[in-house]
């Protein structure tokens, strides 16, 4: 196992993409008239959903692999992942018909397992161990040691950053070809890998470019490690946008996003799941969360993007559908519509008559009721949420609670309260 110490480069780059032109498909660079319109610019979205993995992450893995001697990688690769390196590793071993080992949390869903499965077939072996990813980790090192194979890193690998790089060659090439300068170009960071490659390209072929690195706030390990000059782990990560949830950046990743990366950006996860469902209500464009990082950026980003040309890396598609309750309550909260309380009521008939009439707004609805008659006492607390007809309206709705029980819990204020109870 080697660790690669030189810098990345656009030579670099560019025989990754040469090597992977025949293998991966060349995604479309698709104008968006919905976003365009939304935002006053062109926005053109970089389909990597439609890759044969449905995300980017099939470039890096087949890219670093490829550059393994024959005979080394005979021998079998190893990968830590919990997601779409996984799938990228699987689908590059069957595609060249070499063993691989993946290490996978235990708490990995079981659509992700059975999706590695499906990629790699014969030549894949999963193995499932430790609560997190980092502690998966840590036993694919061992066992890489152990049975002197090679490790292919998710990010912070010069050959998987070249190999990310690659879909950047594509951006510009096409944009070139229909005579368009790109002005932005957004895309997720988590590890850093795929902002490394492509910011890399970028710059050298058209530095007026500003690149901008979306991450999501409760993720956001480059800023950290932008603010205090070297990666550092975050004491806590918000796993909700999976795919980009990196308690700590890459040596080589943070290096090479020092160089080339112009902008930052902190998305909150609520946002990124209202841009999930509106991808899909308006678009009918399937992005897991890390996917919509980069749209979700444009409405952060919108005061300075007028007449721009836009370009957003739609960096997966692999969003489980079991999901999308979570992805819209996420969504209602971020927006202000829905509002979860601990209220006492009193423990008598027309209690909830009276909540209805004297609290809520006319277009409020309840949308969660839990209730537990208390012997003995004259008081009950209940479980409420209320879904808002309008955001504006809750200043008067939380004036109007306080008046029917001046101790009522605002669970929003409360987040252990909250994951409990909701």
């Amino acid at each position: 196992m080697t660790t690669n110490t030189a810098v990345l480069t656009d030579d670099a780059v560019l025989k990754a993409y040469e090597v992977l032109k025949p293998i991966v498909r060349h995604t479309p660079l698709q104008f968006s008239a919905y976003l365009s319109q939304k935002y006053g610019c062109n926005v053109y979205l970089k389909r990597e959903d439609l890759q044969a993995v449905r995300s980017f992450k099939i470039r890096g893995a087949y890219y670093a692999i490829s550059q393994v001697p024959v005979d080394v990688r005979q021998r079998g690769v190893v990968c830590a992942s919990a997601g779409n390196h996984a799938q990228g590793v699987a689908w590059t071993s069957a595609k060249i018909a070499i063993p691989a080992t993946i290490f996978m949390p235990v708490t990995t869903p079981k659509q992700k397992v059975d999706q590695v499965k499906f990629f790699g077939g014969d030549n894949v072996t999963i193995e499932l161990t430790g609560d997190t990813f980092d502690e998966a980790n840590s036993a694919a090192l061992v066992f890489c040691e152990q049975h002197n194979q090679t490790f292919i890193a998710p990010f912070d690998d010069l050959n998987t950053m070249a190999g990310q790089g690659s879909l950047a060659v594509e951006v510009f090439n096409d944009a070139a070809e229909n005579g368009t300068n790109v002005d932005f170009l957004f895309a997720a960071i988590g590890g850093g890998g795929l902002m490394s490659g492509i910011s890399t390209h970028a710059k050298a072929v058209s530095p007026q470019t500003t690149v901008v690195g979306v991450e999501p706030s409760g993720a956001a390990s480059m800023a950290k490690a932008f603010a205090v000059g070297h990666p550092q782990a975050l004491t806590s990560v918000d796993k909700f946008v999976d795919g980009a949830a990196v308690q700590k950046v890459g040596r080589l990743t943070y290096a090479t996003c020092q160089d080339n990366v112009d902008r930052l950006i902190e998305v909150p996860e609520g946002l990124v799941s209202t841009t999930i469902l509106d991808l899909y209500t308006k678009l009918a464009l399937v992005a897991e969360p890390a996917g919509a990082l980069s749209i979700a950026a444009l409405e952060v980003y919108k005061d300075h993007l007028a007449g721009k040309n836009v370009v957003c890396v739609v960096s997966g598609g692999n969003n489980d559908i079991n999901r999308m309750q979570e992805i819209e309550e996420r969504s209602l909260i971020h927006e202000g519509l829905q509002h979860y309380f601990v209220v006492n009521f009193a423990q008598r008939a027309g209690a909830l008559r009276q909540f209805v009439s004297e609290v809520l707004n006319p277009d409020d609805d309840i949308t969660k009721f839990e209730y537990t008659k208390k012997v003995n006492s004259a008081q009950g607390p209940v479980l409420i949420g209320v879904r808002l007809g309008e955001a504006k309206n809750l200043n008067q709705l939380l004036s109007r609670l306080s008046d029917f029980d001046a101790n009522y819990i605002n669970l929003q204020e409360n987040q252990m309260l909250y994951r409990m109870l909701v």
